[in-house]
C-alpha cells in the first residue's frame, strides 16, 4: 500500500513545494523593495515586469541569493528531520509576529478598542507561543538556521540604515546655503569657463556640499551650471510634457539652474545625446517663459519644489523651443513653418558645433531673456561635462570601536558591493569628471 501511494504523494509534495517557493520569492521581493524605499537595505536592481500592476517585480541579486541559500541548507543538512525543524521554527515565528502586528492593525487601522486587541493577541498568541516554545527545543537540531540567517540580514540592514542615516545628516548639515553663494559675487569668485556643467546630486533642494568642495580645490567652473537630480516615481510612465522640473538658483546673472527629471519604472531612457537636447530645450523654455519663483530665484534650501516649473521635452512640446545642431535640422519629426517660428543664432563666429534655437513668436520676450538664451547656446556649442560626486563615509576621530567597525568596515563594504545611484542616461566617459569627498560622521 505504501508503494502505491509513494508516487502520488511525491507529486503532491512537488506541487506544494512549487507553490511555497513562489510565495517565498514573491514575499522576499516585496520586502526587499520596501526596505530599499526605507533605506534599510543596500541598493539592488529592481525590474518591474508589468506596466499595469505595480507590485510585479523581479530582483536578480535576491533571486540568486535565495538559490544559494536553498542549496546550502539542503546540501548541509541532508536530513528531512532537520529541515523540518528549521522550517517549523520559521513558520511559527512568522505566525507569532503576524499576530502581534495584527493587534496593531485592530487599534490603528480598524479603530477598535485596545481591550479587543489584547484579547486577540492573548487568545491566538498563547497558542502560537506554545508552538514556538516547542520549536525552540529543537534549536540545536536544525532550528538554529532561520535564526542565524535572520541575524545576518538584521546586521546588514542595521549597518546600511545607520550609515545611510549618518551620511544624510552630514549632507543636510553641510548643505551650502544661498547666502554663501551670494557672498561669492556675480562671478562666484571663480573662473567661468565655456560649456555646460551637469552636477549630479540626490538632493532636490539646496546646493550639495560637493559643489563647495569642488570650487574650493579647483576655482574654475562652467559658464552654465545645472544641478541635475534624476528621480524614479512609482508610476509606470511619466508623460513627456511633465518630465522636467526646472528652477533657478540665485540671481539670473549667476546662470545656475536646478533640473529634476522624473521617470516612471517602465519608461525607456533615451541615450545621452537625446537627453542632452531635451535638457537644454527645457532650460531654454524655462528662460523664455519667464516663470520664476516669488523670491526672484533665491529659493530657500529647505522648501522643496518651490520656484520650480514643469517643462516638457522638446518632442512633446510642439509649441515650445526646438533645438537645431550641426546639420540645422530641428530635433522633432515635423518642422514648423517659418511664419510660426523664428530663429535665434549664436553670435559666436567659429563654434565647435552649430547650435540654434527655434522658438515661437513671442512679443513679450525681453532683452535679458534673449541674452540668457544666447549664452546658453554658446555654452551648448562649447560642450557639456558631467560631474559625479562620490562621498566616502568615515567615522570621526575619537569614535568608539563599534562605530568604526560599522562605518569604516561594514558600511564601506556594503557601499562598494551594492549598486550605485541609477541615473537615467548613459554618461560618456570622455566628458565625465568624478569628484571624491570624505564625509566624517
Amino acid at each position: 500500500m505504501s508503494a502505491k501511494l509513494r508516487w502520488p504523494v511525491l507529486v503532491i509534495a512537488i506541487l506544494a513545494a512549487v507553490v511555497g517557493s513562489q510565495a517565498i520569492i514573491t514575499a522576499t521581493f516585496s520586502i526587499i523593495k520596501q526596505c530599499n524605499a526605507l533605506a534599510c537595505f543596500p541598493r539592488v536592481k529592481i525590474i518591474h515586469t508589468s506596466s499595469k500592476v505595480h507590485g510585479q517585480i523581479y530582483i536578480p541579486e535576491i533571486n540568486w541569493i535565495l538559490m544559494v541559500l536553498c542549496l546550502a541548507v539542503t546540501i548541509g543538512f541532508r536530513d528531512t528531520r532537520r529541515l523540518g525543524n528549521a522550517s517549523g521554527l520559521a513558520v511559527i515565528t512568522v505566525m507569532l509576529v503576524t499576530t502581534c502586528l495584527m493587534s496593531l492593525v485592530i487599534v490603528l487601522c480598524w479603530h477598535q478598542s485596545v481591550f479587543l486587541a489584547i484579547c486577540f493577541i492573548f487568545f491566538f498568541g498563547t497558542i502560537e507561543a506554545l508552538f514556538f516554545a516547542a520549536s525552540l527545543v529543537k534549536f540545536l537540531e536544525g532550528a538554529w538556521v532561520p535564526i542565524a540567517i535572520a541575524f545576518v540580514f538584521l546586521v546588514i540592514m542595521y549597518v546600511w540604515h545607520y550609515g545611510t542615516l549618518k551620511k544624510y545628516e552630514f549632507d543636510l548639515q553641510n548643505k551650502v546655503s544661498i547666502n554663501w553663494l551670494l557672498g561669492l559675487g556675480p562671478s562666484l569668485g571663480i573662473v567661468r569657463v565655456k560649456g555646460i556643467g551637469l552636477v549630479h546630486t540626490e538632493l532636490v533642494s539646496g546646493i550639495p556640499a560637493i559643489f563647495s568642495h569642488f570650487v574650493t580645490n579647483l576655482p574654475a567652473f562652467h559658464q552654465v551650471l545645472v544641478f541635475l537630480c534624476i528621480k524614479s516615481v512609482p508610476v509606470p510612465f511619466v508623460r513627456p510634457e511633465e518630465r522636467f522640473l526646472v528652477g533657478r538658483i540665485g540671481p539670473k546673472e549667476y546662470r545656475i539652474y536646478r533640473c529634476i527629471v522624473r521617470y516612471g519604472y517602465r519608461d525607456i531612457h533615451k541615450d545621452d545625446l537625446e537627453f542632452e537636447k531635451d535638457l537644454v530645450c527645457s532650460i531654454a523654455e524655462f528662460i523664455r517663459s519667464g516663470r520664476q519663483d516669488l523670491l526672484g530665484g533665491l529659493e530657500e534650501p529647505d522648501k522643496q519644489g518651490e520656484g520650480m516649473t514643469v517643462v516638457g521635452t522638446s518632442s512633446a512640446n510642439s509649441e515650445g523651443i526646438q533645438i537645431c545642431e550641426d546639420n540645422g535640422e530641428p530635433n522633432r519629426a515635423s518642422t514648423p513653418s517659418p511664419r510660426e517660428m523664428r530663429e535665434i543664432q549664436s553670435p559666436v563666429t567659429v563654434p565647435r558645433k552649430r547650435v540654434r534655437f527655434l522658438l515661437p513668436e513671442s512679443p513679450h520676450m525681453d532683452v535679458n531673456a534673449r541674452e540668457e538664451l544666447n549664452e546658453l547656446m554658446e555654452a551648448r556649442e562649447a560642450g557639456m561635462a558631467f560631474i559625479l560626486g562620490h562621498s566616502h563615509v568615515r567615522a570621526k576621530r575619537g569614535s568608539g570601536l563599534m562605530k568604526k567597525l560599522v562605518i569604516n568596515v561594514g558600511y564601506d563594504f556594503l557601499r562598494r558591493n551594492s549598486r550605485g545611484p541609477t541615473y537615467a542616461l548613459n554618461i560618456p566617459h570622455a566628458s565625465t569628471l568624478e569628484v571624491g569627498m570624505i564625509c566624517y560622521v
